[in-house]
Parts: structure tokens; C-alpha cells; sequence
């Protein structure tokens, strides 16, 4: 459980900041953006908190999503929100011309991972969602990195463009496919990104692609005591494909991975049920037709 901590937030905008100007800058460069990000340490755990606080899951970071926008606002950047038929997608852009260098603001939480900000599990009363994976510092500290860079441009009379994506359902839900599809992607030259963890380095290591579906059976009611024998079970069909899909897992290369949950399962034990779900998520770094 990531704790939302100044130093996290902190380093990540250095990092995202510093791999930006890193090939053209200066020693003095370098000395005035540190001194800037420095100067933003407690807004930016301030906005981390909030983020932490509100802990909105996929497509429904409103709060979230309007937090971090208004803090590109105030920066100078012209927002476009809702974009990809998405309400708390948003692009935020400072500049003009070559390189156009994008920046991921992620901002949803995970359900199931209620938290306090204490270190040690606490789950809390009345929430039922949580920043497992630290997106309340991603958001953040890539907000506050997509300024420091639009501040170095102006300081080195740079031309370029800086955008802040604001990614959401980064946890199961895809958020940044749509905006791929609408072509918002289509003229950057860089994507960066970070992400908290519990070491500060850079890594060069492949990431899993995924692909999810959820699978749906349909049967025929009955009473589960009187008449079993009228039915015909959804859940069973569920159940067999699960069943398969573990044996898979012999068959596939080392890095994939299946993952799965049943949403449904019936409403009641003495009825047969008629309508049974599964949601399958399946990630491998090799491309389609190898495994």
C-alpha cells in the first residue's frame, strides 16, 4: 500500500522533469528547476492527499480529474476536457512546435483497497476504494512536472509543446485506448510517465500488454430442489470456462498472465441460474499469435 508521502510525489516530478531537459540542458538549468519543483513540495503533496482522500475508480475520477485540471489552469495551460467520450479524460497543452512531449496523469483508485494514510492496513469505515498502486502521487507529481517543463521552456526560450494527459481507468479499464483511438496521441514525438514505488531508478524492462472481455452464459431458470432438472445452469458454463482456462496456464508463455473474476454467479442457491458472468483479463508482452 503506497503511502502518500511529500518524498514520493516529490521525486516523481524530479524524475519526469529531469528526463525532459536532461539531453539540452545546463548545470544552471538544471539548478533552477530543481530550486522550482522544490518550491511546489507542498502543493503538490497537497493535491496527492486530495487525490488519496477521494479515491474515485475508473471513469469516475470527477473530483480528481478537476483538481489537477484546475492546477494546469492556474499554470497557464488550455485544457480540453471530457475528450475521447470520456468525462474526466482531459488533455492539458502549453507551447507550439517540435518536440511535442506528452506527460501521463493517472488518477483512479482500485475498489476493495480501502485505506488510511497510515502505513500499516487500515481500511476505512463507509469507503471501499483505495490507492493501491499509488495514482493519487501519479497524478500529482505528473502535474506538477508538466509545469516545471513549461516553465523551462519559457526560462530557455525553448519552442515546443508540453502536454498533460489526464489518463483515467488506468486500473482495469483502459482509459488510455479510447484516447489512442481518437488519435490524441497521434503528433507526440515522446510519451513519459512514472510511476511510485518503494526505489527511485529508471528501467528499461518490457511492460505486459493486456487484453480483457467479459464473457456472458445464458440458461434456463428453475428451482434448484423441485426441478433441477428443468434448468440448465449458466454458472455451470462459467465454471467450465474457468475451469479451461487454468489449464491454460501450462501452455502459455512464462510472462502471461490470466487473471479472473466472476461477476455474477446467480442470485439465490435453490435457483438454477440463468444468467451467469465472467470478466477475463489475459496480459503477455508477446504479440498476438504467439501465445
Amino acid at each position: 500500500m503506497t503511502h502518500p508521502s511529500r518524498y514520493s510525489v516529490h521525486l516523481g516530478a524530479l524524475m519526469v522533469a529531469f528526463s525532459f531537459i536532461s539531453v539540452a540542458s545546463t548545470a544552471s538549468a538544471d539548478d533552477a528547476l530543481l530550486k522550482f519543483v522544490e518550491a511546489r513540495r507542498a502543493s503538490d503533496h497537497a493535491v496527492a492527499l486530495q487525490l488519496w482522500n477521494w479515491a474515485e475508480v475508473g471513469y469516475q475520477e470527477e473530483q480528481s480529474s478537476a483538481r489537477i485540471q484546475k492546477e494546469l489552469r492556474d499554470a497557464g495551460f488550455s485544457v480540453k476536457a471530457g475528450v475521447a467520450g470520456m468525462p474526466t479524460a482531459f488533455v492539458a497543452e502549453y507551447g507550439s512546435g517540435k518536440p511535442v512531449i506528452a506527460i501521463l496523469a493517472e488518477m483512479d483508485a482500485l475498489p476493495g483497497v480501502s485505506q488510511a494514510a497510515v502505513p500499516e492496513r487500515s481500511p476505512l469505515r463507509g469507503r471501499l476504494s483505495g490507492h493501491a498502486c499509488g495514482h493519487h502521487l501519479f497524478g500529482a507529481g505528473s502535474t506538477s512536472a508538466g509545469i516545471a517543463i513549461k516553465n523551462w521552456l519559457i526560462a530557455n526560450r525553448r519552442s515546443g509543446t508540453i502536454r498533460v494527459y489526464g489518463t483515467p481507468a488506468e486500473e482495469g479499464g483502459a482509459g488510455k485506448s479510447y484516447m489512442v483511438r481518437e488519435g490524441l496521441f497521434s503528433d507526440v514525438d515522446v510519451a513519459l510517465h512514472w510511476h511510485a514505488g518503494d526505489r527511485n531508478a529508471v528501467t528499461n524492462e518490457p511492460t505486459l500488454a493486456n487484453k480483457s472481455a467479459k464473457f456472458r452464459f445464458s440458461g434456463v431458470a428453475a428451482h434448484a430442489a423441485a426441478a433441477p432438472e428443468r434448468g440448465r445452469s449458466a454458472l455451470d458454463g462459467v465454471e467450465a470456462m474457468n475451469f479451461m482456462a487454468n489449464l491454460m496456464r501450462e501452455h502459455v508463455p512464462e510472462d502471461a498472465r490470466l487473471h479472473y473474476i466472476v461477476t455474477r454467479g446467480g442470485d439465490a442457491p435453490n435457483v438454477v441460474p440463468e444468467f451467469a458472468e465472467v470478466f477475463l483479463l489475459r496480459s503477455s508482452s508477446q504479440p498476438d499469435g504467439d501465445g
